[in-house]
């Protein structure tokens, strides 16, 4: 058990993911600053209630994602912007208010293996339709998407953390994905979610493409 700077935000961060972040209020440009000073992670936490600037403290999820500060650029007024790395997933067990930001005790929440034979078959099919994906909802949003680069990593856990990254599904659907209890658990949900949205930015026809030689 430890302790870590918490910022509730209407967003779901998973580990290997990046974050890109403006802070602005003086609680968590101190709460930055301070993390910074002593290399510290803070945790990204999706609000259960409350607002995410000027007013309260937000009510946290108790599931959250540690987040590294790789890049700061810091702005004459004291305003930063920031690109963060997610690393390792924790569980909330105590909130601390005696600062101006939330701190909590944290417990590390590693995903659970095994990895199953059938869960890397399954990561075949789920491979393909991560591309998929974005390709059809840069279609539907009129962007031009580069996939080229877009390479999923080798480590299942890994993989999967990315391809629930890239989901863009409300915070509130992400956030069971960040808290599933195991592996299997996370592929099962994310496959589904893939195959729901893929279905619908297509009209409904997975077709071919569902069960050709990419799987």
């Amino acid at each position: 058990m430890r302790e870590m700077p918490l910022f509730p935000l209407d967003t779901v961060l998973f580990p290997g993911m990046p974050i890109h972040l403006h802070i602005f209020e003086p609680r968590y440009r101190q709460m930055i600053q301070h993390c910074l000073e002593s290399s510290r992670p803070f945790g990204v936490v999706l609000i259960r209630r409350g607002m995410e600037a000027n007013g309260p403290l937000a009510e946290p999820e108790n599931i959250g994602t540690a987040a590294v500060i790789t890049e700061v650029e810091r702005l004459p007024d004291g305003r930063m912007n920031i690109i963060a790395l997610g690393d390792e997933r924790f569980r909330i067990l105590e909130l601390k208010h005696d600062l101006p930001y939330l701190v909590g005790k944290v417990e590390c929440l590693p995903l659970q293996p095994p990895v199953t034979l059938e869960m890397i078959s399954g990561l075949r099919r789920l491979r393909p339709l991560v591309p998929h994906y974005l390709f059809l909802l840069s279609r539907q949003f009129h962007e031009n998407l580069d996939l080229s680069r877009l390479s999923m990593p080798e480590d299942p856990g890994h993989a999967l953390n990315m391809a629930a990254g890239l989901l863009q599904i409300p915070p509130a659907e992400k956030q069971p994905l960040l808290a599933a209890v195991g592996a299997t658990d996370l592929f099962n949900q994310v496959e589904r979610l893939y195959r729901r949205e893929i279905a619908l930015l297509s009209g409904g026809a997975l077709d071919h493409f569902a069960h050709s030689d990419l799987n």
